[in-house]
């Protein structure tokens, strides 16, 4: 519907007047969401810093942009953002802890401690977990606030996988993908 008809008929003016839906509501309907884990890391003169975050999502193939959502409550942000650089890092499912460790509720150890994982560094300088499924490595091509969030959009300067399961979260729990049933 163009806009012209959409205000013609009034559902411009009633979508313009319309609550958004609660909080409660939106985040249960997004639990049951199956989606990848990932690490996003930094590293430069603001500091070495990784969070867990599962908004993460392709944005062109040309120029290869990816972008990774973090709550804006998370001190990571301003480093990201002083960086200037990150590394989106796939967890494997045997990566799990490392999930837990970045969300900065490790069952073992330290929260948000680099020393529990084999790390390298690609073209930035951010840290790149080893054994990852992939590791996506960007300069920071545009940064958009939305809500709780801030969305970094990155130019991919390197990327490389390997061909393991990656790791999901849905409902409150990890996972792996398999096979539908016959």
């Amino acid at each position: 519907m163009t806009d012209a008809a959409a205000e013609n008929t009034g559902l411009g003016q009633r979508l313009n007047e319309a609550l958004p839906v609660s909080p409660e509501a939106f985040v249960s309907a997004m639990r049951v969401q199956a989606t990848a884990v990932n690490v996003v890391t930094s590293d430069g003169p603001a500091g070495r810093v990784g969070v867990t975050v599962s908004a993460m999502s392709s944005v062109s193939a040309e120029p290869p942009l990816i972008l990774a959502c973090v709550n804006r409550r998370s001190p990571c942000v301003a480093t990201i953002r002083r960086n200037g650089v990150f590394c989106i890092n796939a967890l494997s499912v045997e990566q799990s802890h490392l999930a837990d460790t970045f969300a900065g509720r490790p069952s073992n150890g330290v929260p948000f401690d680099f020393e529990a994982a084999g790390w390298t560094s690609l073209e930035t300088g951010a840290p790149v977990l080893v054994d990852a499924v992939a590791n996506l490595d960007c300069t920071i091509h545009e940064i958009v606030e939305a809500g709780s969030h801030t969305i970094f959009i990155g130019l991919v300067l390197a990327a490389q996988h390997r061909n393991v399961k990656p790791l999901i979260y849905c409902d409150r729990s990890y996972g792996a993908p398999g096979p539908l049933g016959e």
